[in-house]
This record gives structure tokens, C-alpha cells and sequence, in this order.
């Protein structure tokens, strides 16, 4: 679960972290009195919306401008004028595609004297089972592209979780990020208070980018972006209700409330499967025989009947999916379940697509006894690849 900016801020100030002042704005007639209410002289406006590169972006509406989304104003008259074009328009940034987000929030920030510009970002390290600090002093600059250009100046501290953040981890920081002094003290500080928010809400993700150094020697926090653990948001009712449902993809949210790893892609062909590693090989053999998938969709080991069906409703219900390739290994998973929730969910919601279903394992002859016997228009499959090869060319 992601969330904006300013909610990512104003989190990280409740553990002591070092923020800008500002105020969120849902509603343009509202922007002016915020922005009066921050010192100036400069006010940076921000369009709120999941997604980076906002600053590069553009808007489809020419009424928005062209100055993307993030903009500097001189006073909050102007703020308020930035914050009347953005509100409603749609931002297309390098992570949005070319659909686009709406902007239904905005943030007004005080304005920050940068000296310098540091990137750090924190996130779980599969690898070794612990919680990553990943910073470079190559701030303000896509982390992707400098590690491609300049890998040696990205720097990776793991925090061993039997002792947590230690006085050495802020100083080899600090170090990375050529901090000296006083502003290497504040860093150590500010390593401290990430790890702690990190640890204590279940994050998956805190990325700072950029982190500044002010010209007044001090060592703030500019941007936030953080995600949480999807598994332990039960955990954390404030955090719950940070949630942006405007945000989500309509499908994936759908697919959340029947406990379904769902999404959504570009392609045409509607995938569901059971298990993450069949789900990858169904869409990599889709894309073999020169396809695309619509959708990633992982029923699970312990699927229902009802879950079956859900799931067929959310992939019929996209309008670019022209064929869906139902593929199944049985082990915990029958294949007569998904059978009967193939055959239930066709009957409720109608089939207007080529359908083709691959079944094999646990009551696999059951299944594809259910199939045949149910006067639908199905194709079976002896295998993978002869399910793939079906679908392609079922839709041309």
C-alpha cells in the first residue's frame, strides 16, 4: 500500500525526522489562505499522485500548463493559480504510462534553500533478510539511471535486526553521502528515526529523493515516497486509513477484496493461474508465441469456488482482454474447484471471448469432466505450450 507525499511527511515528523512545513489542498478555492499560512517567500507547489517524475511530467490539459507538476511560486496568489490548473488535470509521468493519473490533491510546501542534494532510501533486502540503506550523493536524479552510469557511487548499509541501527551504521552513512561534523551528527540522528518509522509501521519501501542539505547547514527531508506491507496494514489502522482508493487500478483494488494477487498489464490475452512461478511462465509463453497478457492473476493453493469466480469476473470485466488462458496445476489446488468456478462464473457473467483452459494434477478428470459436460464454449489443452499456442491464435 502506497500512499502521497504529504501523508509520507507527515509520518516521518511524527518520529522526529526533519520536514518542510506545508499544507494539503483537495479544493483550488481553499489554496490561497494555505499557502498564507507557510513562511515564504517561496512556495513550492506539488501534485499528489503515486507515481515519481512528477517534476518532468506534462499534462494532457493544456488549461494545467506546462510547467509539469511540480512548480515554484513567488506568492500564495500564485500557488493558488498553480493549485486551480492542477487539481483535476492529468499528470503523465516516465511510471504513469501515457493513461496518466488525476490530480485530486495537492500539497504547498515552503519553499527550502538547497545547498546540496543527497538520495537515501531504505527497503528489505531479500537477500539477506534485513532492512537496506541505499544512499548516494547523487540526489534529485533518477537512482536507476545513476546506477547504470556511476554504480560506485551508490552505497548499500545492511542493519543486522538483533541490534538495530548502531552509532557506526550513521557514521558509514554519513561517510557515503560525504557528510562532515555537524551535519554527520544530524545524519546519524536522522538514520535512527527512518529505521525506527521503517521497523514500527511494516514498511516495504522509504525512498528520500531528494535529501538536501539547506545552506543554513541543515539536513532535511525534501520528498518521501513510502509503501507498506500489504500483509501487516491490519496491523496499523492509522496507516489504513491513509489510503488513497483513487490511486489503485480498479481491478487490482477488486481483486484485494477477494484476497487475489492481481495485475494489471497491456496486453490482450486474461491469464488466470495458480501459483506466482506458473502465473510468470504462463505470461513469458504468451509473449513466446507473440502475444501479450492482460493481466498477472494468482488464485492460490486454496482457491474456492467462489474465489474462482470472482476472479473470472475481474478478467472478463477488462475490456482489452480478447482471450483468457486459464491454466492450472492441481496440487493443493482441485481441479474440479476451478472448474466449477470457471463453469459458474461463464453462466453469471456470460463469455464473448475464446476461453482456453489447461487443467492438470489433483482431480484433473473431474475437472475436465465439469468442462465438458457443462454446454460451454471452452477449449481444453493437453499442456502449456498447446494452451498458449490455442489462445494466440484464437485471437488472431
Amino acid at each position: 500500500m502506497n500512499i502521497h507525499e504529504y501523508q509520507a511527511k507527515a509520518l516521518l515528523k511524527s518520529f522526529g525526522v526533519c520536514v518542510s512545513k506545508g499544507v494539503a489542498v483537495l479544493d483550488a478555492k481553499d489554496a490561497e489562505s494555505a499557502a498564507a499560512t507557510l513562511p515564504g517567500p517561496l512556495y513550492v507547489v506539488k501534485a499528489q499522485i503515486h507515481a515519481g517524475g512528477r517534476g518532468k511530467g506534462r499534462f494532457k490539459e493544456a488549461s494545467a500548463g506546462d510547467k509539469g507538476g511540480v512548480r515554484l511560486a513567488r506568492s500564495p496568489a500564485e500557488a493558488a493559480e498553480f493549485t486551480r490548473q492542477m487539481l483535476g488535470a492529468t499528470l503523465v509521468t516516465k511510471q504513469t504510462g501515457n493513461a496518466g493519473k488525476q490530480v485530486n490533491r495537492i500539497y504547498i510546501e515552503d519553499g527550502s534553500d538547497i545547498e546540496r542534494e543527497l538520495y537515501l532510501s531504505a527497503l528489505v533486502d531479500r537477500a539477506t533478510s534485513r532492512i537496506a540503506f541505499i544512499v548516494s550523493t547523487e540526489g534529485g536524479m533518477n537512482i536507476e539511471e545513476v546506477a547504470e552510469a556511476t554504480p560506485e557511487k551508490i552505497h548499500k548499509i545492511h542493519i543486522d535486526p538483533a541490534t538495530g541501527v548502531m552509532a557506526h551504521h550513521g557514521r558509514r552513512i554519513a561517510a557515503a553521502l560525504e557528510l562532515k561534523g555537524d551535519l554527520a551528527k544530524q545524519c546519524g540522528k536522522l538514520i535512527g528515526q527512518l529505521y525506527k518509522a521503517f521497523v514500527d509501521k511494516d514498511m516495504a519501501l522509504l525512498e528520500v529523493n531528494p535529501l538536501i542539505v539547506t545552506k543554513g547547514g541543515e539536513l532535511k527531508v525534501l520528498d518521501a515516497k513510502v509503501g507498506f506491507d500489504d500483509n501487516a496494514v491490519f496491523r496499523h489502522p492509522d496507516v489504513a486509513e491513509l489510503r488513497d482508493e483513487t490511486e489503485e487500478d480498479p481491478y487490482e483494488r477488486k481483486a484485494k477484496e477477494f484476497d487475489l494477487s492481481y495485475v494489471k498489464l497491456d496486453g490482450d490475452i486474461g491469464c488466470m493461474v495458480n501459483g506466482a512461478g506458473l502465473a510468470m511462465s504462463t505470461m513469458d509463453i504468451i509473449k513466446h508465441y507473440g502475444a501479450e497478457p492482460a493481466n498477472f492473476l494468482d488464485v492460490g493453493g486454496g482457491a474456492t469456488k467462489e474465489k474462482v469466480t470472482e476472479a473470472f469476473k475481474i478478467i472478463t470485466s477488462d475490456p482489452n482482454v480478447k482471450g483468457i488462458l486459464v491454466n492450472i496445476f492441481g496440487g493443493i489446488m482441485r481441479c474440479d474447484t476451478i472448474a466449477e468456478g470457471i463453469v459458474a462464473a461463464v453462466k453469471e457473467v456470460g463469455l464473448d471471448v475464446p476461453l482456453v483452459v489447461r487443467l492438470e494434477g489433483t482431480n484433473v478428470e473431474k475437472g475436465k469432466k465439469i468442462l465438458a459436460e457443462s454446454g460451454l464454449a471452452i477449449t481444453p489443452a493437453d499442456d502449456l505450450e498447446d494452451a498458449a499456442q490455442k489462445v494466440v491464435k484464437a485471437v488472431g
